[in-house]
């Protein structure tokens, strides 16, 4: 989460800044953006290509036999339980508990020659999530990350959020890393199909109205008149209330109330997308993007099967992404954002080509899917073969070195460039994939 600013300013009777804002000020907002925008601004990143992305993170790792590379001829202790039906494309099945999926195929490309090279999570966070092995010495940079370092802000809306906190951050999956954490994702927690539907930090809380935010931005004005008299740094403390103002400008800015208000949609439009955490996410994230939003990750979890795999797939966890991502494509291209918007499915890694005694797979590192649609990925391009088995890729095999590779410089961002680590000055390499070239 975005963190508060620190520091210790007070005037000469001892009243600090900080405690001001916690204690009535705007601290009763959550307000917790300031540092955030004085960090950002020291920063003028270069016009680049306006792709927006929309990242869609199933934790604990997704089965690429019972959902999108079925084994229909292998034996039933590899097969699984389910039938199989055919996609849009010829000569293509997937397995029938995402027939949506199946239906739709022309809208987005699967690749099933994914190598994850790892079976372990955590590290698979930190490892898919930014396309650079897991390294105890260094944190790479999320996707997102390096977006909001290098495209900044749009509109008053932070480049960079995420939805949902299914990531596991023990190795430094899915934050900012090297790139320092204004670079973080701005997280929403809530629940965007709850009845009461609110995000900390943006809408304030019960009692609160616009009006009283307005009057203590007034009274924060005259107590840092006083504090500027005696203090030797005006100039700081002058860089400090531009970034206070920047952080105001969120809240109070017209585009930041219209893309969270859900009850705007046509209910009949959230009834497609899914009236359940993930669906209103999916249409929350189009709305993030609508507002200015650069880079929206939108997390589900729940994904590690390795018992009842089969009931939780079937019963569960397919349904909401079976509807909810079909939905999310068809809506984008008929508001005509599709061109210019990356839709990615990743996961950890695949599961094991054996079902096991509980009747689940477990972690596999060898084999996978991944899916993208959008910003010119061809439609219907199924990418990659596995053995008979589904143990590991024998066709047109990618790491997520190359999948990250493919995600920079599908939103303008050369996936080689070199950065410097602003602890030690050291240049750092983006990425060493290769992009992949059947989807560019």
């Amino acid at each position: 989460m975005l963190s508060f600013l620190t520091g210790q300013d007070s005037d000469c009777e001892n009243f600090r800044r900080r405690e001001f804002l916690q204690l009535g000020g705007l601290g009763a907002l959550g307000l917790n953006l300031p540092f955030v925008m004085q960090q950002q601004a020291k920063a003028a990143p270069a016009k680049r290509k306006d792709t927006n992305v929309i990242l869609i993170w199933a934790q604990g790792g997704t089965s690429h036999h019972d959902t999108f590379d079925p084994k229909p001829e292998a034996p039933a202790n590899v097969r699984g339980s389910y039938g199989f039906v055919n996609t849009a494309v010829p000569g293509v099945q997937f397995t029938e508990i995402v027939p949506r999926m199946a239906k739709e195929l022309n809208r987005f490309a699967v690749l099933r020659g994914w190598n994850p090279l790892n079976g372990s999570h955590g590290t698979a966070d930190a490892w898919v999530m930014s396309g650079r092995p897991f390294n105890p010495a260094v944190i790479y940079p999320t996707y997102g990350s390096v977006v909001s370092q290098q495209h900044g802000f749009k509109t008053a809306l932070p480049p960079f959020v995420q939805l949902g906190g299914n990531i596991d951050h023990r190795f430094g999956g899915g934050v900012a890393g090297y790139l320092g954490m204004e670079h973080n994702p701005f997280e929403i927690m809530a629940d965007p199909g709850a009845a009461q539907f609110n995000v900390r930090d943006i809408t304030p809380p019960a009692g609160i109205s616009m009006d009283r935010v307005s009057r203590r931005k007034q009274m924060l004005s005259a107590i840092d008149g006083l504090q500027k008299k005696a203090d030797l740094q005006p100039e700081a403390f002058g860089a400090l209330d531009e970034h206070y103002q920047a952080a105001l400008n969120m809240i109070t800015a017209p585009e930041t109330k219209r893309a969270f208000d859900l009850e705007k949609e046509d209910p009949r439009l959230r009834d497609r997308y899914g009236r359940n955490k993930f669906g209103q996410s999916l249409l929350l994230g189009r709305r993030m993007l609508e507002a200015g939003v650069r880079f929206v990750t939108v997390t589900d979890g729940g994904w590690d099967t390795h018992a009842n795999n089969f009931e939780s797939l079937k019963n569960n966890l397919i349904p909401r992404f079976d509807q909810g991502i079909p939905e999310l494509l068809i809506d984008l291209e008929e508001r005509g954002m599709l061109d210019n918007t990356l839709v990615v499915w990743l996961t950890d890694f695949g599961r094991t080509p054996k079902i096991n005694s509980a009747s689940g797979r477990d972690h596999w590192s060898t084999a996978g899917f991944a899916i993208m649609a959008g910003a010119g990925v061809p439609g219907g391009a199924v990418l990659g073969v596995t053995d008979d088995e589904g143990g590991r890729p024998i066709k047109d095999e990618y790491l997520s070195q190359d999948i990250a590779a493919t995600i920079y410089e599908k939103v303008g961002i050369e996936h080689d460039m070199m950065l410097t680590n602003p602890l030690d000055g050291r240049p750092m390499t983006l990425n060493e994939g290769r992009v992949i070239k059947e989807w560019m």
